[in-house]
Formats: C-alpha cells, sequence, structure tokens
C-alpha cells in the first residue's frame, strides 16, 4: 500500500486523501463532493472513487438508497491517519475567516464559538520585508516602539526566523543597536527604510536553537478523580507530560501555560497543573 500510494501523483493522492476524510469524519463521499472541492469532471470524480476502492476496498461500499459511498465498520486509514488537532484546526480556520467555507473539507461546520483574541496588527509590507530579509540573510533599518522606551527609534536588525507566542507574531533577530538577539513585535514595527547585507548567523543564536523540557504534572491540591481528568486534558502517562519549548520561547511558554507564578497563588482548581521541575526551569529562564 506504501508503494502504491508513493506512485500516485500528487493531485490524485490529494483527492484520494479527501475521500478518507470525508469517509472518516462524516461517515460518507460522493462523486459531486469530488466535483466541487477540486473542480474535476464527473468521470474524472468516479475513476478517483474506483481507484479509492481499488486501494482501499474494505474502506467504503455504495449505498444505493442514499446514493452515495458510505464507511464500513472496518475502515483503516491509508492516505492520512485521523487526527482531531487537524479537523478542529480547519474548524477554527473557517470560523475565523481565515480558510472560506469552499475550501474546507468540512460539509457541515458544527456549531463553534472561541474565545475573542484581539486582532494584531501585522502590516503585510513588513511581513513580506521581513521574510525577504530572513532568506537573503541581510539586516534591515525598521522604526520600532519599545515599551522600555518613551518614542520609537531606528535601529538595524538581522532577522533569521518568525515566531508565534501563542497571541503575538514576532521576528527574532539580532538588534546591531543593543548588540543581542532579541524578539520583535511585527506590530510595533512602524516603518522599514533600508537594508544591506548582514554577517550574522542564525546558528549564534544560542537561545533559539536550544531547547528546555518542561515537565508537568496536575496540581497537587486536586483530587485523585480531577487529577486524573488533567492528566488526560494533557495526555500525561504516569502523571506527567513533557512539553519541549525553544529557550527564547520559554518565558511565553510559561505565560500561556499559566506556570510564570507561584502555583499557590491560585485556587489549585484555576492552576491545574504545575511544574515538577519548576527550579530547574526557572534556574534556566533566569
Amino acid at each position: 500500500m506504501d508503494k502504491a500510494r508513493a506512485e500516485l501523483r500528487w493531485g490524485v493522492g490529494k483527492r484520494l486523501e479527501f475521500i478518507e476524510f470525508r469517509l472518516f469524519w462524516e461517515g460518507r463521499v460522493n462523486r459531486s463532493d469530488l466535483m466541487e472541492q477540486f473542480g474535476i469532471s464527473v468521470n474524472q470524480a468516479s475513476a478517483d472513487l474506483n481507484r479509492y476502492i481499488g486501494l482501499a476496498p474494505e474502506n467504503m461500499v455504495y449505498d444505493k438508497s442514499v446514493r452515495t459511498y458510505v464507511l464500513t465498520p472496518e475502515f483503516r486509514a491509508h492516505f492520512s491517519e485521523p487526527d482531531a488537532s487537524k479537523y478542529l484546526a480547519q474548524l477554527r480556520s473557517v470560523a475565523d475567516g481565515i480558510l472560506d467555507r469552499e475550501d474546507a473539507w468540512i460539509t457541515e461546520l458544527p456549531p463553534f464559538a472561541s474565545a475573542p483574541t484581539p486582532v494584531r496588527g501585522v502590516n503585510p509590507a513588513t511581513l513580506r520585508s521581513v521574510v525577504a530579509a530572513i532568506r537573503r540573510s541581510e539586516a534591515i533599518e525598521v522604526k520600532y516602539q519599545s515599551l522600555s522606551r518613551p518614542e520609537p527609534s531606528w535601529r538595524w536588525i538581522a532577522p533569521h526566523a518568525i515566531a508565534f507566542d501563542g497571541f503575538r507574531w514576532h521576528t527574532r533577530a539580532y538588534c546591531l543597536t543593543d548588540e543581542c538577539f532579541k524578539d520583535f513585535l511585527f506590530s510595533r514595527i512602524l516603518k522599514l527604510r533600508g537594508v544591506r547585507e548582514s554577517d550574522v548567523s542564525a546558528g549564534d543564536d544560542r537561545n533559539w536553537n536550544s531547547e528546555v523540557t518542561l515537565e508537568i504534572g496536575p496540581h497537587p491540591d486536586l483530587s485523585e478523580t480531577q487529577a486524573k481528568v488533567i492528566a488526560l486534558d494533557y495526555g500525561m502517562r504516569g502523571g506527567k507530560a513533557r512539553i519541549k519549548v525553544r529557550r527564547a520561547l520559554l518565558y511565553y511558554a510559561l505565560r500561556r501555560l499559566g506556570l510564570d507564578t507561584d502555583p499557590s497563588a491560585r485556587k489549585a482548581q484555576d492552576q491545574q497543573i504545575v511544574l515538577l521541575d519548576r527550579e530547574a526551569v526557572h534556574e534556566d529562564y533566569g
């Protein structure tokens, strides 16, 4: 099966993956689904369905009463392992307007809502300039508003990566003014005016290129049953889970997980998780 899948053209492979997605998540798929999603002909859609049956005959059968192919109890993924995170990410992308409804593989969106997140103003031209500088190993001159200074100032930075802290987008760059690697929020880059060659190497950014492993567990003041639920929430095994994070993003990770303060400062039901290696992590963070 792996050999047969490897020999498929990308377009055909993507359509077979779509068939499998619809089967698993919605229990059915037909020719019109393929035609609408990929803009292909009736004959091509039929050929794709027949090809899928040839490769995975145990996965679906044709139900004449509803004129569609339906999932069988013997279904086994061949082209893409079912992934809840991908399904939910697609759902959120549609709900947030990032993905057009007609481009989603989900036929009927279940009712969905999320806690609002403030829109962060990332200027497309700024993003393009930073990405170009990363690609070409260049330094760019930016007018940046730091909260440590009352007024914005011009400085040269040599960006080498882009990072997301869970709420905001940054570029990781070497600041030629402060002579160190730092994070620069895209929304605080107000203007750009110069480009030049840079000999700064991303390999010199020690904090970006090294990782810290956070070992977390349920808050010790939770009841046994509450602790078991939290363990399930975070995919813990043996009462603990390990999360790897770049040292450069450690501050953001601790803050997002609510691990940047002493666990005794909040109720166990609110804190829920604690760092099992707190001293070592905060030593690394410091």
